[in-house]
């Protein structure tokens, strides 16, 4: 059984009497473990994809479930305690909260959780040694550079260990060097069986993914599996 089934999707808009589909009839598949993109450019409809696949937003029409339960029909709620338990999110601009630590914003998924605080130290700590910032615990995002504050929010998206986490154009505020190592960071949590959907309008990162689904006009336009068809440029597993 798929972690992500979407069947049927839609998501509808009206403006000033015009109807404007952001989605439309989309189906598709996400197995546990996946290392996938969603690509296109923008208005393509992968942002409203992802926000709903991410249970962000709720679609007009069409069936989504998400690690065995139906949640099209959830709850603003319900939703949140959803996205809570099981997605993590890493987004373009960091947003991680100026006047927090390194470990506290960390730990704030864990607080709207409820978990304890020696517990949700104990979980930022480890979060924070899989990026290799466990020495910056003290310091405020302003202290860090671009990569280090991308490289927090990933730990921070890790600490609820979560089923899916969603990359919304992770390198984009950051310089093609450093951007590569966050692209690394991605792959290695990949090799570790974790499930990551890359959201992106460049094809040279969407490169990186075994798997590719192109967005255009609100539709599935296009299915790449790289590994199947010989054009995986960055394979998953090491080499000897």
């Amino acid at each position: 059984m798929a972690l992500v089934e979407i069947r049927n999707v839609s998501k509808i808009y009206h403006l000033g009497g015009e109807e404007i589909r952001a989605l439309d009839d989309v189906s598709v598949d996400i197995d546990g473990g996946e290392f996938i993109s969603i690509i296109g450019p923008s208005g393509s409809g992968k942002s409203t994809l992802m926000q709903i696949a991410g249970c962000l937003d709720t679609p007009t029409r069409g069936t989504i479930k998400l690690d065995g339960a139906m949640i099209q029909d959830a709850s603003p709620r319900q939703l949140a305690a959803i996205r809570n338990r099981k997605i993590g999110f890493v987004f373009q601009f960091f947003n991680l909260l100026p006047k927090l630590t390194v470990l506290q914003n960390v730990e704030l998924p864990m607080v709207y959780g409820g978990a304890s605080s020696s517990e949700r130290r104990e979980r930022a700590m480890q979060a924070l040694k899989l990026v290799n910032l466990d020495n910056r615990t003290k310091h405020r995002p302003s202290q860090l550079s671009g990569g280090q504050q991308q490289r927090v929010a990933i730990a921070r998206a890790l600490v609820n260990d979560p089923k899916i986490i969603f990359a919304d154009e992770p390198t984009g505020n950051l310089d093609s060097h450093t951007g590569e190592l966050i692209l690394q960071l991605f792959r290695q949590l990949s090799r570790e069986g974790r499930t990551i959907i890359l959201v992106t309008h460049d094809p040279e990162i969407a490169a990186i993914t075994p798997r590719r689904i192109e967005i255009r006009d609100g539709k599935i336009a296009d299915t790449v599996d790289a590994t199947l068809a010989g054009l995986d440029r960055f394979p998953l597993q090491p080499t000897p």
